[in-house]
C-alpha cells in the first residue's frame, strides 16, 4: 500500500507520521510519498490532501498538473481521498466568496464550505467531537478552519459541532475542518487506511 501526501505546503510532516504510526498499528506493509507531480498521484492507492493555506496548495497543484490527474483518478476509480482544513477546502465543489480566493479546487465532493468559518489563528480551539461510525471523544483541533455549509447528492454530513458540519464522506471521500494529525490520535487515519485497504481488495 502507498499513501500519498499532497506535498507542497501545510502539515505535511504531521500526516507523514500519523499515517505512518497508523500503518504500523494495523499492521499494513506500506509507504507513504509526498504527492509533487502526476506520476506520483500514479503510484498511490490514497491520497491525504494537508491542512495549510488552500490557495497556494491550489496553485502548486495546478502548476504542476497534478490537480487534473488526482481529480481524474478519484471520480474514475473511486480512489480513496482524505482532506483536512485546507485538503477539505480542495475538496468541495463551491462555497462562500472567500472561496473566489481559492485558486481553483478539484470538486469531487458535493458539498459547500465556508473557507475561514472559525476565524483566525489566535482563534484557534481543541473540542471533542464524534465522527460517525468512527470515533467518540476525538480531538477536534481547528486552526482557521472552514465549515461545511451544505451537503447533497451522495455526500453526508458525519459530524457536527453546535449545528455546524465539520466533516462529511462520500464514497471513499473524506473531507474534515479540522486536523486529526496534531493530536496523536490515530483513529481517523487508521479508519482512512481501511478505507485504501477495502478498495485494493476490490481491485
Amino acid at each position: 500500500m502507498i499513501i500519498g501526501i499532497v506535498g507542497f505546503q501545510g502539515a505535511v510532516s504531521e500526516h507523514f507520521d500519523a499515517i505512518s504510526a497508523a500503518m504500523k498499528v494495523l499492521k499494513i506493509k506500506g509507504e507513504v510519498i509526498e504527492i509533487r507531480s502526476p506520476a506520483d498521484v500514479d503510484k498511490v492507492d490514497g491520497i491525504v490532501i494537508p491542512g495549510g493555506e488552500s490557495t497556494t496548495i491550489s496553485r502548486h497543484l495546478r502548476a504542476t498538473g497534478a490537480m487534473g490527474r488526482i481529480a481524474e483518478r478519484v471520480k474514475n476509480e473511486d480512489l480513496p481521498i482524505m482532506g483536512t482544513c485546507a485538503g477539505c477546502i480542495m475538496l468541495a465543489k463551491g462555497g462562500d466568496r472567500q472561496m473566489e480566493h481559492t485558486a481553483g479546487t478539484l470538486a469531487i465532493m458535493d458539498m459547500l464550505v465556508n473557507r475561514n468559518a472559525f476565524g483566525r489563528q489566535r482563534e484557534s480551539f481543541e473540542v471533542k467531537l464524534e465522527v460517525k461510525k468512527i470515533a467518540k471523544d476525538f480531538p477536534g483541533v481547528f486552526i482557521r478552519g472552514p465549515s461545511i455549509t451544505e451537503v447533497s447528492g451522495n455526500c453526508k454530513a458525519i459530524c457536527t459541532l453546535d449545528g455546524t458540519i465539520v466533516a462529511a464522506s462520500q464514497g471513499r471521500r473524506l473531507a474534515l475542518c479540522f486536523h486529526p494529525e496534531l493530536t496523536g490520535d490515530l483513529r481517523i487515519h487508521k479508519h482512512f487506511l481501511k478505507i485504501v485497504k477495502e478498495w485494493k481488495n476490490k481491485k
